[in-house]
């Protein structure tokens, strides 16, 4: 079948379901305070008697059919600066509450946890997230897709939680400069979601169905003003930094290296909704490392964002196309080379449409990279209840390139792609999908440049199904994007049904599903294939068990080293066959102690064997610390197959990837970090110790030291130590 062909079936298959907002009869009116407000965490100011009370909360989890069996009480107020939040946590059960630490944007299925969901445009498909853990720690964040959140977002804002013998209580105010929204609009998306570990209930005020999550917008109810929220007035933010830092290569008995660096970010509203971004000569230094992984695959890894910069409304650029097709990803800016400014404007124009414009400059890293400068344009336009149609331009153009192109033959004078995007999303949420075309220029392009993909998923109670359909063209180019496969089409089905018994017991729901791969080349000829059979078992008590098995087939197109680090290779076009078997295991997270525990065995390339063992145990003194341990073991014999290269005949490897973290946090803005990897497949073991102090709203100190080893005689490889100092200034 033509992509086109696919294309077109993909495009007229969905069923538009054209309805009301689901919980528009959940309203909140919210009026402007009658006195002053302090966040203190008591709550015993008169004007919150004045206020509207939302309570009896709808049960989510275990089951979405009965009110929740926890109370919970809810105000909101505001003024001309703020808006004001009191909730007041009842306790059914006796016992401790259950948190990891005092740290920031806590996950949230670990924690007892109140959570407010704001959708200001009230689309249903953008918002702002506050919160806190029973202890404290705020939880902030982005809200894109109709119910993703961003917790890298960050903002200022205050809070307070205290706690008494049979409740906790969370009072917060938000600055109205703090939030994106259209001037002049009364009418909100709200909900309010409740996690209680002892009772395992997940709550929210406007009823939410359990297949979802409580931040889905699409099941927000209304925020009704007295009166418009009122005008900010000039928002501008200065965020200046200070950095100093010493480095030393021991690989190279390189002489040690200082540098002081400084520089800025600003943030300008343009409108209410509208945000510009600035940055000049930035430093990512206090980013927290990568978690390193074992790849045994073919392709790149991927690792996400964290760079605060590239974050607010980040899903109108990241998350153009799929997982393994983006067009742009931030994270090839300014890795290899150093930015020296950058600009973005982004957010809202009205209630349908959204922009997001980006541009930065890099310079020459003095290693063969030039000067190179990264434009990137995105529209979004919504479209029926709840979907959106989308564009997106970016261009990535070489300085100096005749001179360049001496030093680093691999570079071109420039690359472009340009794409557009449809997202469907039914007002229930129950249908999702996507259709995506995609085309590259690059100099000297001869075609087969083109991507085009969809997908269409049904997500109800009890069944899951999904169709998507990848083609991705032999030349085509993304060099700011994260494309690792290309000239092939993937189909992949998938299936999953859900049994819940009739009477409560241990097991809340247990089913089967299956998530189908086939890959083909131009020619159509399948080249891959993976046919997994998974059972899933679902306990009341929130841990999971999930078996598995799966039969696996690979064409190899290339030459492929099935260790990643031995050298050897098989050749291209041999075939490979193997089964495989395996489980996972999470233990129930209302505990100190919790764990996860996965493994693997099977057949592996060239009638090999493979056995991982990987799993991660955590134990937390709470609130104040929280101790974990990862690994990851794998364990591949290869016999004497005719395509193995001779020096990987009968030989065994074992694999190793260890990681210890320390999170100790002494308040909720004094936090210490200690993160160790050992990792054999690429022979290093890293050590990262950061410390964070929060001394004011969105402003940080930092000292972070990292080492560097070699994993077979743990002798240093390079060293460094960082000091950054921020401070966030609103003019």
């Amino acid at each position: 079948m033509k992509p086109t062909a696919i294309l077109y079936f993909l495009l007229f298959f969905p069923i538009i379901i054209f309805a009301q907002k689901k919980n528009e009869s959940y309203q909140y009116h919210i009026h402007r305070a009658t006195a002053p407000i302090k966040i203190d965490g008591i709550g015993d100011e008169s004007a919150w008697n004045e206020a509207e009370l939302a309570t009896d909360f709808f049960m989510v989890l275990p089951m979405d059919t009965s009110k929740s069996s926890v109370r919970t009480e809810v105000r909101m107020l505001y003024d001309n600066e703020s808006f004001y939040l009191l909730a007041v946590n009842y306790d059914k059960l006796e016992g401790d509450y259950m948190v990891e630490s005092l740290r920031r944007d806590f996950s949230f299925g670990r924690n007892d946890n109140f959570l407010l969901f704001l959708d200001p445009f009230d689309d249903q498909i953008n918002g702002f997230t506050f919160g806190a853990n029973a202890m404290g720690a705020q939880w902030d964040g982005q809200m894109f897709d109709g119910g993703s959140v961003n917790l890298n977002w960050d903002n200022k804002w205050e809070s307070v939680v205290k706690s008494e013998d049979d409740q906790w209580v969370f009072e917060m105010k938000v600055p109205f400069k703090s939030i994106r929204y259209k001037e002049g609009i009364k009418r909100w998306g709200v909900n309010f979601s409740r996690l209680d570990m002892k009772t395992t209930e997940k709550s929210a005020w406007a009823p939410v169905p359990r297949q979802f999550p409580t931040a889905s917008l699409a099941y927000t109810g209304i925020l009704l003003w007295d009166e418009a929220p009122p005008r900010v007035g000039t928002n501008i933010s200065l965020i200046p930094y200070v950095a100093s830092s010493l480095n030393k290569n021991h690989e190279k008995n390189a002489e040690a290296v200082y540098a002081l660096q400084a520089g800025m970010d600003a943030k300008v509203a343009v409108t209410s909704s509208l945000n510009l971004d600035l940055t000049i000569n930035p430093d990512f230094s206090q980013v927290e490392v990568d978690r390193q992984q074992i790849n045994l695959d073919r392709f790149e890894l991927f690792f996400p964002e964290r760079r605060q910069f590239f974050l607010e409304n980040a899903d109108l650029f990241a998350n153009f196309g799929y997982q393994t097709i983006r067009p742009f990803f931030s994270r090839r800016i300014g890795l290899n080379a150093p930015i020296h400014f950058g600009a973005r404007l982004s957010g809202k124009i009205d209630k349908n449409w959204r922009i997001g414009v980006m541009n930065m400059q890099t310079g020459d890293n003095n290693k063969g990279t030039p000067a190179q400068n990264f434009g990137i344009l995105a529209l979004q336009r919504q479209v029926f209840s709840r979907s959106n149609i989308s564009a997106i331009f970016i261009n990535k153009e070489t300085f100096d390139y005749e001179n360049a192109v001496k030093n680093n033959t691999s570079l071109t004078r420039y690359n472009r792609n340009f794409g557009f995007e449809y997202n469907l999303a039914s007002s229930n949420n129950i249908w999702t999908g996507k259709l995506l075309f995609l085309q590259s220029l690059s100099p000297n392009s001869n075609g087969n440049d083109q991507t085009i993909a969809g997908h269409i998923q049904h997500n109800s109670r009890r069944w899951n199904y999904r169709v998507q359909y990848e083609y991705v063209g032999q030349n085509y180019n993304a060099e700011v994007g994260f494309v690792p496969r290309l000239n092939y089409h993937g189909f992949y089905p998938t299936i999953g049904h859900l049994f819940f018994p009739k009477r409560k017991g241990a097991v809340l729901s247990h089913g089967p599903s299956t998530f189908l791969s086939f890959y083909f080349d131009k020619n159509m000829q399948q080249t891959e294939n993976e046919l997994p059979i998974l059972y899933r078992i679902n306990f009341y008590n929130r841990s999971e068990l999930v078996v598995w098995t799966a039969t696996n087939y690979v064409k190899l197109l290339r030459p492929f080293d099935p260790t990643n680090f031995v050298g050897d290779t098989l050749a291209t076009g041999t075939r490979h066959f193997w089964h495989s078997y395996g489980f996972d295991y999470n233990s129930k997270p209302q505990t100190l102690l919790t764990y996860s525990l996965s493994g693997r065995y099977g057949g592996f390339y060239a009638d090999g064997k493979r056995l991982r063992l990987n799993g991660e145990v955590g134990y937390r003194i709470q609130p104040y610390a929280a101790l974990s341990l990862t690994w990851n073991y794998n364990r591949i014999d290869f016999h004497d197959a005719e395509v193995l290269p001779e020096r990987l005949k009968n030989q065994s490897y074992d694999i190793w990837l260890v990681g210890t973290r320390l999170d100790i946090t002494l308040t909720n803005k004094l936090f210490f970090t200690n993160f160790l990897q050992y990792n054999n497949q690429i022979q290093n073991v890293n050590m990262n110790m950061r410390l964070q102090w929060r001394y004011s709203p969105a402003s940080d100190l930092f000292i972070v030291y990292t080492d560097n080893y070699y994993s077979d005689s743990f002798k240093v490889r390079n060293r460094a130590l960082v000091f950054k100092f921020t401070y966030w200034w609103n003019v």
